[in-house]
């Protein structure tokens, strides 16, 4: 199967990690802390909460290190939906209250480095406890941080008029390691939370930067279909667009008039549908 992690690639996630950290914390370090990088969070506020992050998996993979010190997220997190991870984010930043750059840019470089030097000697398949009751392979929860960086650091870059590459080869791990990742593994309760449709969707993502993967929506649940199945929907994407479209920063329709996201198949108009469940918070 296309999503299977092969042991060669180990080394993607973890050197993706490596590379875009080093990036985003030279650039937290530069962006004055009360710009406003999204509509609600500073930047001091989108650093906290990519360091709580860091911390909150290094928890995971590491049985020596504690939770996150906030009452109830333990209980709350397998809980928690796509529709619903903006409260978990809300209850994080009220109980993590420090905003010094420095401190947390040091804070988050150390938890890469935990989070990287835990995951050295293991499996890319082994699973951790996720959001959701979702179950995450390791590759998938370090694929999941770089996607947390590219995105947080797209935010800041822009709020100052900064460039900020977002790599494909990057990019795309989300897709493949994360999201393939816990589909395989199971999601939990993750997508809940909307009605789905009654056919049976069949849908193919490729790019030019790893092997197609095709999805079928069927049962109200995401399940990795046939690759011989034919599809109703192909999505030939690139990947930094996907991730920026399906996390609200480039609209729908801004993806598709560039020509990096392009829809065609015998039944495209089922894209929406799918995309209803198969979703991001956005």
């Amino acid at each position: 199967m296309a999503s299977t992690i092969s042991s060669d690639g180990w080394s993607g996630a973890p050197a993706a990690l490596a590379e875009t950290a080093d990036r985003f914390l030279a650039l937290a370090r530069s962006v004055p802390p009360g710009t406003m990088a999204t509509a609600d969070w500073t930047a001091a506020d989108t650093l906290a909460h990519v360091a709580a992050i860091a911390r909150l998996y290094v928890g995971l993979v590491d049985p020596t290190v504690g939770p996150l010190p906030i009452p109830g997220l333990g209980e709350r997190l397998p809980l928690v939906t796509v529709d619903t991870v903006a409260d978990a984010n809300d209850l994080v930043l009220r109980h993590l209250t420090e905003r010094d750059p420095a401190l947390l840019v040091d804070r988050l470089g150390r938890d890469v480095d935990r989070l990287l030097g835990a995951c050295a000697d293991r499996g890319p398949d082994e699973v951790v406890p996720w959001l959701g009751d979702a179950r995450v392979p390791l590759a998938g929860l370090l694929a999941h941080l770089v996607n947390e960086l590219l995105l947080h650091g797209w935010d800041l870059a822009r709020a100052v008029g900064r460039p900020w590459p977002v790599p494909a080869r990057d990019a795309v791990l989300f897709l493949h390691l994360f999201l393939a990742g816990v589909i395989r593994h199971g999601y939990g309760r993750l997508l809940d939370g909307v009605d789905a449709p009654r056919r049976r969707i069949v849908v193919r993502f490729a790019s030019a930067y790893a092997a197609p993967l095709t999805l079928a929506l069927a049962g109200g649940r995401v399940r990795f279909a046939a690759p011989d199945e034919r599809p109703d929907v192909r999505v030939r994407f690139d990947p930094a667009t996907l991730n920026l479209m399906m996390f609200g920063r480039v609209s729908r329709a801004r993806a598709l008039l560039t020509g990096r996201v392009r829809v065609t198949g015998p039944r495209p108009w089922l894209l929406p549908r799918f995309l209803r469940v198969f979703r991001t918070p956005s």
